[in-house]
């Protein structure tokens, strides 16, 4: 019982601790965040257009892959299916 009411004391203090210190961490926060943002760059236009041919590609290979693999997966299951129905 003694051990709640000592960690209950020290659960207040550091809810006030970090209460007072709140100020201080959003100002840090906030400058953090002006610095890091002075460091983006935006993309050129022709970074632009190779990145979205990459994905537009990228899209195509994933959708023909997916397409073979569903057609195999397809004729698999209906082969077993017409196996397991005649007998």
């Amino acid at each position: 019982m003694a051990k709640t009411v000592a960690a209950a004391g020290f659960a207040d203090a550091g809810l006030t601790g970090r209460l007072k210190g709140w100020p201080q961490r959003t100002k840090s926060f906030y400058t953090e965040v002006r610095t890091e943002m002075k460091k983006v760059t935006t993309p050129t236009r022709k970074e632009v257009q190779a990145t979205t041919l990459v994905v537009i590609i990228t899209v195509f290979i994933f959708g023909a892959y997916f397409f073979v693999i569903d057609s195999i997966l397809q004729r698999s299951i209906d082969a077993l299916l017409r196996y397991f129905s005649h007998r």
